[in-house]
């Protein structure tokens, strides 16, 4: 009876070595798992295997090997696709210096319709002596100057042609005050489109007006990105950010595109203007490096659609002219500031009378911020190219539209 303890363990620690099918092993095989009747047990109940884990919640932009991209991944990969990225990235470029919007010029904007008598001293302009005069009219006029000086006698202003302008002649307002706008500059092409809000709008969780509201005000000039674009409600929608959509009419939007170079640009440097968006962009061999908001003509003064070449460069220009009959148009604006010509009288320049842009509103030319005018000025050369494009359609081409253009 002693032999029998020893035995029996023995016999127990012979039966745990020998070797038992898994249950990976048993399904691989085909054979029923241990404990599973599989008579007994009703079709389907079985839980299937698919042999590999799920991944880490990530992108899997391509399959993955050893595991299944699904649950977060599925989301995750679905935004990556769209350019969505978390946490949200920022847009890669960056505003120019603050420095290139600081003008040296003065100007002086006269409200009344009205020529402003001028004279050669500010005696002369105190007692009204005799002078001459500088034709005004319904529209715009900004003279440049260079003193203001207050006396007993009133407020008298010394333009850069050194003759006086008596502030009670006029109806004048000094100093301008130019708005500070900048775009963005880019060492490499944007990953995504991108635009300037251009009025206040509160964002949607999702396409169409009947959508709840996120709760989220866009402020005028502020910097989305765009992911998607959608139609819903005879509108385009555009998602720029998680669960947020905004109404395309609310964006002036920049799509880069450095592989579609115009037909004729044969020195990989051109500047392309979007009348339908009100954007410009700047590309240099294969890279979108500067984009902004602009103001083009506005009907019936439109910029004309076309491949252009810089042929001059003027860092101030006086513009002046008058296309209505009734010179309801008139404007005389000195000391323009970084100009240059591409299509007849049509040009880049700077606008310091304007606060907004995103929408059309000169006679032909492309407006933009003093300070973008100023990046674009040193950027550009004379003979570089400029491409004017509408993507709605409604800019006439017909040559026999345009005359010379104006400011």
């Amino acid at each position: 009876m002693k032999r029998t303890l020893p035995v029996f363990v023995a016999v127990l620690l012979v039966l745990t070595l020998l070797p038992v099918p898994s249950l990976v092993q048993a399904r691989e095989s085909g054979q029923p798992a241990l404990g599973r009747n599989p008579q007994a047990d009703p079709p389907g109940l079985e839980e299937p295997y698919l042999g590999q884990p799920l991944c880490l919640p990530g992108a899997y932009l391509e399959n993955p090997a050893g595991c299944l991209p699904l649950g977060p991944s599925t989301y995750l990969t679905n935004l990556a696709r769209m350019g969505i990225t978390l946490p949200l990235r920022a847009l890669s470029g960056v505003r120019p210096d603050p420095a290139l919007s600081v003008m040296n010029e003065q100007y002086l904007a006269v409200l009344s319709n009205r020529s402003v008598p001028v004279y050669a001293s500010i005696d002369a302009a105190a007692s009204r002596s005799a002078g001459g005069s500088i034709a005004g009219g319904k529209g715009l006029m900004y003279l440049s100057i260079i003193r203001r000086i207050d006396n007993d006698q009133g407020i008298f202003f010394q333009l850069k042609s050194g003759m006086w302008i008596n502030a009670g002649d006029a109806d004048v307002a000094c100093c301008v005050r130019y708005g500070r706008f900048q775009g963005f500059q880019f060492r490499q092409t944007p990953r995504n489109s991108f635009g300037w809000i251009l009025n206040p709008v509160k964002s949607k969780t999702s396409p169409g007006y009947n959508s709840p509201d996120t709760g989220r005000e866009l402020n005028r000039e502020e910097v989305v990105q765009i992911y998607a674009i959608e139609e819903k409600d005879k509108t385009r929608w555009l998602l720029i950010g998680l669960d947020e959509w905004v109404d395309d009419q609310y964006v002036g939007r920049v799509m880069p595109n450095p592989a579609e170079i115009p037909q004729g640009v044969d020195n990989g440097r051109w500047i392309e203007v979007n009348l339908g968006e009100q954007t410009l962009m700047v590309y240099d061999q294969g890279q979108l490096i500067f984009a902004t908001l602009i103001a083009t003509g506005v009907k019936p003064f439109y910029t004309r659609p076309g491949l252009f070449t810089i042929y001059k460069k003027k860092p101030l220009e006086t513009m002046s002219g008058a296309f209505e009959a009734d010179k309801s148009d008139y404007y005389y604006l000195e000391d323009v500031p970084w100009t240059m010509y591409f299509d007849e009288a049509r040009a880049l320049h700077g606008a310091y009378w304007r606060t907004m842009y995103g929408y059309p509103a000169s006679h032909g030319c492309v407006n933009l911020s003093p300070g973008d005018s100023n990046w674009l000025f040193n950027w550009a050369k004379e003979g570089d190219w400029v491409y004017v494009w509408d993507p709605t359609g409604e800019t006439p081409t017909d040559p026999k539209y345009y005359g010379a253009g104006g400011a």
